[in-house]
């Protein structure tokens, strides 16, 4: 017995509403905006921040995308408590979908700064998260106000890096984002963020070349892009030093937009889940909606807000770090007897 696309996202809609109910009272409840307001002597912690994204953003613009992306990674895994950015031989940076993560200076830099105007205040989880925010104005997406107050984690492990993988389906990739109370529409709205992001070859030749082994390119892929990615990435070379924009419209490549949207409705989406969310039951009109619309900027913002508030860490637990790197603590051991 088949089971129509609309009956599945209406089910689907339905189980949601009920996860975003519990999921936005925690975001009120835990995060708020101004939180360092006259907690960091007279500095404005945000503007910190600000000025260091800014002066990178102006001298590389790229390392917009990786701030949102370092963002993400953060957040999908044990919450937004900057638990990727601790070292350690079996950290979550040490996890084959963090190994090309960037914008770990930036943020270091930052929390430098932080520290010099009021020590032990200000938390790495926090700085990321303006950080992404900053990266996103910078890019023309306009500006959404962070809610604040997370504190960092100190648990940090590779194998706790389950990332929705690009090779997933609708399906597959609403499930991870169900995990963490992120429902369908906003799964297509951070899926946006593709708009500026750059992927290298590994992750697409396979659509190039030899599309779920058939031996053939991806059908659902414009063939001229196929074309022209196929000199971009030859079918048997091991190298991945070209970087490959996730938006199409080269005209658009470090501006967040729409466009994404409207690449991957032609058929010009490079990872398999961004083609998918153009052409799946479940996703096709929010993408359609979102490519014809102009209100992606303000719903891109919310959902940014609403992922940056996925377990957070507040007021007694977690630590603020002196050093966003630093390693573990080890756990006191107390022998009685």
């Amino acid at each position: 017995m088949k089971i129509s696309a609309a009956v599945v996202a209406a089910a689907f809609s339905l189980a949601f509403s009920f996860i975003l109910v519990n999921f936005t009272g925690q975001c009120d409840a835990a995060l708020q905006q101004g939180f360092y307001k006259g907690k960091c002597n007279s500095q404005d912690v945000e503007a910190i921040v600000a000025s260091v994204v800014k002066r990178r953003f102006n001298d590389k613009p790229r390392v917009a995308a990786g701030l949102i992306r370092l963002f993400f990674h953060d957040c999908f895994v044990n919450g937004c408590d900057a638990s990727i950015l601790l070292d350690g031989d079996s950290s979550e940076k040490t996890a084959p979908p963090n190994l090309s993560v960037s914008g770990y200076d930036v943020i270091d830099e930052a929390k430098g700064l932080l520290e010099e105007a009021c020590a032990g205040v200000v938390s790495c989880a926090d700085i990321i998260a303006i950080a992404a925010r900053d990266a996103v104005q910078l890019s023309g997406g306009g500006r959404y106000e962070v809610q604040t107050g997370r504190r960092d984690g100190s648990v940090s492990l590779a194998s706790n890096v389950d990332l929705p993988s690009p090779r997933f389906s609708v399906s597959q990739s609403a499930d991870a984002f169900a995990k963490k109370g992120i429902g369908l529409t906003d799964m297509v709205l951070l899926l946006g963020g593709h708009t500026i992001g750059f992927t290298n070859c590994s992750l697409f030749r396979d659509r190039l070349y030899n599309f779920d082994n058939t031996g053939k390119p991806d059908p659902t892929m414009d063939p001229l892009l196929v074309v022209k990615l196929r000199l971009i990435c030859p079918r048997n070379s091991p190298a991945d030093r070209t970087p490959v924009s996730l938006d199409q419209n080269l005209a658009s490549t470090f501006i967040v937009d729409n466009s994404f949207y409207k690449q991957i409705r032609l058929g010009r989406g490079i990872l398999q889940i961004d083609q998918a969310l153009a052409l799946d039951p479940l996703t096709n009109n929010t993408v359609a909606s979102l490519a014809n619309g102009n209100d992606f900027l303000a719903r891109f913002g919310q959902a940014m807000v609403k992922l940056g508030a996925v377990d957070v860490l507040t007021d007694s637990q977690g630590e603020i770090r002196e050093s966003c790197h630093l390693k573990n603590k080890p756990r006191s051991t107390f022998l009685f007897g």
